[in-house]
């Protein structure tokens, strides 16, 4: 179904893009200063939420830049505990140690090491 203005508009030949035109004009007209005044609380209202939207957006991005920095912190942190970690494990190697002991005078022993063993086989008497 057309609407009276369709039938207008096809009447008088004018083509979508008049429509368009005529149409924004008509929604113009209906925007009047009165209007405009009676809907001054919730201009202010849009405005002050965009205003909190920025400072809040400008907010994150600085916390968002802090924490980049505190990860590249981090991340060069993490590395010196591996090199202090690898230098450690390096440090304390066999030869390492026999290296700093021979520094001080120390030798390697020649003999191999043994346990000594409780002889439990022989039974002691006691004095009486």
């Amino acid at each position: 179904m057309m609407s009276k203005e369709d039938k207008k508009y096809r009447e008088q030949g004018e083509g979508q893009e008049q429509r368009v035109r005529n149409d924004w004009r008509a929604a113009m007209r209906g925007v009047s200063s009165r209007a405009i005044v009676n809907n001054v609380p919730f201009l202010a209202f849009v405005a002050l939420l965009g205003v909190l939207y920025i400072g809040r957006n400008k907010q994150a991005v600085s916390t968002q830049r802090l924490l980049n920095a505190k990860y590249d912190t981090l991340r060069e942190l993490r590395w010196e505990y591996v090199d202090v970690k690898s230098q450690m494990m390096q440090s304390q190697m066999e030869i390492q140690v026999m290296k700093a002991a021979g520094e001080k005078g120390m030798v390697p022993m020649t003999v191999p090491a043994f346990v000594i063993k409780k002889d439990t086989t022989r039974k002691i008497q006691p004095e009486s």
